[in-house]
């Protein structure tokens, strides 16, 4: 199709030669973006995303190639369905957002932990400390007794 038009201007104005190969180019990129296999661009169905995929400035298509332009919008509005490209980045983009939320949440839980944690030590250290000094005062070092349990034996 791309070829057919290419030629088709190529034989409307032979003085501007350099068209026949940007229109090649703009359908190819066209059909490309429409069944979902883009080469060298997001996979968009707009304007910016056909331009990249034509490898083309995107000012050929808006001030220079403007049938082309209205003949991709008009192609986009017929198509009832979005190509593959973007369905699996869809998908793609649920999942990494799931398995973001989960690793939210256990970094949440771990940071209270970790309090938890530096209060239980804090506190076990303050003790410590008071059944030192509370040592030291009266001289008095008592052994406690050792209790055996059942799955020591």
């Amino acid at each position: 199709m791309g070829r057919v038009l290419a030629m088709a201007a190529a034989a409307a104005s032979p003085s501007r030669p350099g068209d026949a190969a940007e229109i090649e180019a703009i359908t190819e990129a066209m059909i490309r973006l429409l069944v979902g296999t883009s080469l060298r661009s997001d996979g968009q169905l707009t304007i910016k995303s056909l331009a990249q995929e034509g490898g083309l400035k995107r000012n050929m298509l808006t001030h220079k190639h403007i049938g082309l332009k209205d003949l991709f919008h008009a192609l986009v509005r017929m198509q009832d369905m979005r190509p593959r490209v973007v369905d699996e980045l869809k998908r793609t983009n649920d999942e990494l957002q799931r398995k973001l939320a989960r690793l939210r949440a256990e970094r949440d839980r771990l940071r209270t932990d970790v309090q938890q944690l530096v209060r239980v030590v804090h506190v076990l250290e303050v003790e410590n400390q008071q059944l030192r000094e509370a040592a030291r005062s009266n001289g008095v070092v008592r052994v406690l007794p050792v209790q055996h349990r059942p799955s020591d034996r």
